[in-house]
């Protein structure tokens, strides 16, 4: 006798019409899920930026945070600026590893870190960024941050920096010269909390005439339409063009830059704008916030 076989009965339409509605609607919790996720990180971010940067006599700042063009790579970018405990005006553009709300948070603790460095009495950017990686090394978190922390003197109008794994300053002065204040690889150090112990080479550039310098990161600068060499050569022509224009304007021109290169990144930038110190030299009032 020949055995029976079961068939599976055929699914009906208002089977797989069931189907289909159970699968749209865990794919849109999922959504907004992330959805969520991404308007808290973007929410955080945004509310541990500064409202206020520091400014002196001939002295223009502005800065541009932007979320990822994907909506999804949020949360690790960030700027900074507050004065330095001798009068002295400090800077800084960074880039945690990751993204999303953990970022948000880490991108906050590596700020305060190289503000309560700072507060403690130092002004070197080679000595802020090793203490603060010390700091930041003895955590047990995971992640880690490029930086550029710079130091303005107002008085000598000259620039400190040191790089701690993060791309350099772009610079362009009234006479067309522009360019990149380079280190070399043994120089720029290692990121934020990746190992103790690590030293940051400091590097002078000095204001002698009109220009503007921008720090930025990575964002802004590399995709996948053109490398980072090629867009650090575009923000330093942005300058050269823009030199004399308000740092609003330049701020705007250099995100430009970003959309260009087609990035999925958050992208940050903080333009100095300055008269140079011939402009200035009848006007030493102290520096203040705006």
């Amino acid at each position: 006798m020949e055995g029976r076989h079961r068939h599976a009965r055929p699914a009906s339409a208002d089977d797989l019409l069931s189907q289909l509605g159970q699968l749209t609607a865990r794919v849109r919790e999922e959504v907004e899920v992330q959805r969520a996720r991404v308007e808290l990180a973007e929410a955080l971010q945004r509310g541990m930026l500064p409202s206020t940067l520091p400014t002196a006599p001939g002295l223009r700042v502005a800065a541009r945070y932007a979320p990822a063009r994907n909506g999804l790579d949020i949360g690790g970018d960030w700027y900074d600026g507050f004065l330095l405990s001798d009068g002295t005006l400090s800077f800084s553009v960074g880039d945690v590893q990751g993204h999303d709300v953990e970022a948000a948070a880490y991108m906050g603790q590596v700020r305060i870190a190289l503000r309560a460095v700072a507060a403690m009495g130092s002004t070197d950017p080679g000595e802020i960024l090793h203490t603060a990686n010390e700091l930041l090394a003895a955590i047990d978190n995971p992640l880690f941050a490029t930086c550029v922390f710079l130091r303005f003197d107002p008085r000598t109008w000259s620039v400190h920096t040191a790089r701690a794994g993060h791309t350099g300053a772009v610079w362009a002065r009234a006479d067309g010269v522009c360019g990149v204040i380079d280190h070399t690889a043994e120089e720029i150090g290692l990121p934020l909390a990746v190992l103790e112990g690590q030293t940051y080479t400091v590097t002078e550039y000095r204001f002698t005439q009109p220009g503007a310098l921008a720090l930025l990161t990575d964002g802004v600068v590399e995709g996948p339409r053109f490398p980072l060499e090629q867009g650090l050569d575009q923000v330093a022509q942005v300058l050269r063009e823009g030199v004399h224009e308000d740092p609003e304007v330049l701020a705007d021109r250099v995100m430009e830059v970003a959309e260009q290169t087609g990035h999925t990144d958050d992208a940050a930038v903080l333009v100095l704008s300055y008269d140079g110190p011939e402009a200035c030299q009848t006007d030493r009032a102290a520096p203040g916030v705006v």
